[in-house]
């Protein structure tokens, strides 16, 4: 996998407590490289990276990349091979509550892992995530690209935008010139879902939480459609731009996308009503029902143009819808309903990620 490129590297990924960065601290942990993590707490009840004792395996600061002192003198010390930054304010209510700590988390806090790069300057391949509400929305109907406008109308689009101003900034300041041992690219996503989110305001852990208590969902909006992609997705877009940014210099500075196929947009009572069937109700009365067919006005859904990570990384996403479905619902189920370990179950599924992947020949697996 990934060329074996992470085998006994030592890996820093801040917000390793996060919903991703567990995910992707399990399967770095698979691939036998060792791991650093850096978060300011624990951002869930229950938890991913609790629930997967994640902190028996990592080594793991709990520190605020808003403390820049802290983050210079981390870095300095592990100097590590890798570093994927994923921490963030990451929910979109949370910063129309406290604007001041999403544009302090997202932009000052990436600004501050970038200078503790620039003043440790040793080798190190950084990858740096930023997300699809980085660009401008102007509702096009086609995808956005990697050299579409940046920036957003509300405080967390204004966060990611900024953060990815620091970054450009940075870029061309320190890193560009022969004199530095950083290298970085930065990766773009949208929402995903999977086994072990607990974050607020998103539909599926609503659902599940429900689930598990044996109550009825209501829903409002049956026919919104959102692109449902699995978070081993866009995690397996990240490791493959740190393995080929690893491997060649040209990649330096650059961004990419990784979204969801177009056929991966599906409607919320299409995605409860499969969810709903790993969870052994009679009938999808049981699971969900419409209180109010509100009409429901998107803006236009901020798809992603992933064109340049097939032809410059060979990456495509690898899980049809059904099978993104199942794996999501039957962690959940397996956590709420049965005792056995999840770590074994989350590592379990990305073998079977890994697997899919082979089968469909695609080139990390190599």
């Amino acid at each position: 996998m990934f060329d074996n490129i992470y085998k006994n590297k030592k890996i820093l990924i801040t917000g390793n407590t996060g919903f991703k960065g567990s995910w992707l601290s399990a399967w770095l942990l698979k691939l036998e490289a060792k791991i650093i993590g850096i978060s300011k707490d624990i951002p869930t009840n229950p938890s991913i990276f609790e629930t997967l004792n994640l902190e028996q395996e990592i080594k793991f600061y709990r520190e605020d990349i808003r403390n820049l002192d802290k983050i210079i003198e981390i870095i300095s010390l592990e100097k590590p091979d890798f570093l994927f930054h994923l921490a963030a304010q990451p929910i979109v209510s949370t910063s129309y509550i406290n604007p001041i700590e999403t544009i302090s988390s997202n932009v000052m806090g990436t600004a501050n892992i970038l200078e503790a790069l620039r003043i440790s300057n040793h080798k190190c391949t950084a990858i740096i995530i930023t997300s699809d509400k980085a660009y401008d929305n102007i509702e096009q109907v086609w995808g956005y690209k990697e050299t579409d406008h940046l920036g957003g109308k509300d405080i967390y689009s204004g966060s990611k935008g900024g953060a990815e101003l620091i970054i450009k900034s940075y870029f061309h300041s320190f890193f560009k010139n022969s004199n530095s041992n950083i290298k970085l690219a930065i990766g773009r996503a949208g929402n995903v879902i999977g086994g072990g989110d607990w974050a607020k305001d998103r539909i599926v852990v609503d659902c599940m939480i429900a689930w598990s208590k044996g109550e009825i969902v209501e829903i409002r909006s049956p026919q919104a459609t959102r692109p449902w992609q699995h978070v081993l997705e866009p995690l397996s877009g990240y490791l493959l731009l740190g393995q080929k940014l690893y491997q060649n210099d040209i990649l330096h500075g650059e961004a990419f996308n990784f979204g969801p196929r177009a056929e991966q947009n599906h409607t919320v009572k299409e995605l409860l009503t499969e969810l709903s069937q790993y969870w052994h109700f009679n009938s999808v009365e049981e699971a969900y029902k419409i209180t109010n067919n509100i009409y429901f006005h998107e803006a236009g859904l901020l798809k992603l143009n992933c064109d340049k990570a097939l032809f410059d990384l060979k990456w495509l996403p690898t899980l049809e819808y059904k099978k993104t479905i199942k794996f999501t619902s039957e962690w959940y189920y397996d956590f709420y309903k049965r005792s056995i370990s999840m770590f074994d179950k989350t590592i379990q599924q990305i073998s079977e990620y890994e697997n899919i992947a082979k089968e469909k020949g695609l080139k990390w697996t190599e």
